[in-house]
């Protein structure tokens, strides 16, 4: 069976984990912990990396860090994971869930403005796919309505736009080490950034339940104490130590999954009219990371049976989000603005091939066979 995922593994995780393990410190914010965040702040060139246990860790601390209270409320996309509204209903928020657009999936940056209340208080931006947003947008709308824009970047570590990387755009931004991602920290992890410096310093306190032990640790401060709000956002050593071992080969990561990303678009691009097929669409100004490879089809039936049918042959491909606004949670905490265009119908049309790693060509060689041989064979792949 080829499985949709498998972590990804680079060879060099577990001497780090093992350098920890018969070490004297395997808490958070040890060596590697300090490593990994220097990392990213000079290869993002972002004002503060913070290492967190998820990404749903780092989206709660962001919630947490802009203050949002009852009362308040935050735009986003429903076509996303239940992380991306959990983190602000859990501070009391009220989710308004946005349409996406057809070509990207992400957040139609059109219909926002409209959906802006004097009850606003965030933006929330997820790059689907490893495809950011249209950033220039939405930083002109947080501008102008004083609002703050966050990056749900979970997917899109090593992606850019327009030649900034994905994350350091808008003032707080979350990624995912989970192994379903890119890049993991040995199964679970995340990372905040916070790009307006003025939150940098509170950032810290929270992620050391609300106390200024960062600040003791460098010296400032004598003894260290309760301050304000927070929680236990530190991920352990073994943690950070699995994701040093994996960003050792950053690139040659991401230059593989690229590979394998372009191997199935050069193999169904030409085909796509005559299935019907819609394939990817990145954006001139979007440099993407290959972390999905999707395929939408025309109708939910012929979803579940091209599913199935590869299922059937030894492939492992899926469907993805159920629309957050349909669910009973996202109908009980937040509520749908205008008209459900793209949302429900790319739910229900979508599916996603195995892409990872360590995918060898045997394996992206017999995905596509079996994906043509469907599109070619399948009298119903016309059904709309």
């Amino acid at each position: 069976m080829i499985p949709f995922n498998q972590p990804a593994r680079v060879g060099s995780e577990l001497e780090f984990v093992e350098q920890v393990f018969n070490g004297e410190k395997m808490s958070g914010d040890g060596p590697f912990s300090k490593r990994c965040e220097e990392w990213f702040e000079q290869k993002l060139d972002c004002q503060r990396a913070l290492l967190t246990p998820s990404c749903t860790h780092a989206l709660e601390m962001a919630a947490l860090l802009l203050d949002i209270r009852p009362g308040d409320e935050v735009i986003m996309p429903s076509f996303t994971f239940v992380s991306t509204a959990n983190a602000f209903v859990l501070r009391g928020a009220k989710v308004v869930f946005v349409d996406i657009r057809p070509d990207t999936l992400n957040l139609d940056e059109a219909k926002v403005e409209q959906a802006i209340t004097p009850k606003t208080r965030a933006i929330v931006a997820v790059h689907y796919a490893g495809v950011c947003c249209r950033m220039e947008r939405l930083l002109e709308l947080a501008s102008k309505h004083q609002l703050y824009l966050i990056e749900d970047a979970a997917q899109s570590l090593g992606s850019s736009y327009q030649g900034r990387p994905s994350g350091t755009i808008g003032h707080l931004a979350a990624f995912s080490f989970h192994e379903t991602k890119n890049y993991t920290s040995g199964g679970e992890g995340g990372l905040l950034l916070v790009n307006d410096p003025s939150l940098s310093e509170r950032a810290e306190i929270l992620r050391e339940k609300g106390t200024n032990r960062s600040r003791f640790l460098r010296g400032d401060v004598a003894k260290y104490t309760w301050v304000d709000l927070g929680s236990s956002y530190l991920p352990c050593e073994l943690q950070a130590a699995y994701l040093w071992g994996q960003l050792q080969f950053f690139e040659q990561v991401r230059a593989r999954r690229l590979a394998i990303w372009q191997a199935y678009d050069q193999a169904f691009r030409p085909f796509s009219q005559r299935w019907q097929v819609t394939l990817p669409s990145i954006p001139e100004q979007c440099q993407h990371n290959a972390h999905i490879y999707h395929l939408r089809v025309q109708s939910k039936s012929l979803r579940d049976e091209l599913i199935g049918y590869l299922n059937q042959r030894g492939i492992a491909a899926v469907f993805h989000y159920v629309p957050l606004h349909s669910s009973p949670a996202g109908l009980k905490y937040g509520e749908f603005f205008g008209i459900d265009q793209h949302t429900s119908q790319v739910s229900d049309t979508l599916v996603r091939l195995p892409l990872f790693y360590n995918m060898d060509q045997q394996q992206i060689e017999q995905v596509i066979a079996q994906v043509s041989a469907f599109f070619e064979t399948s009298a119903q792949r016309v059904a709309v």
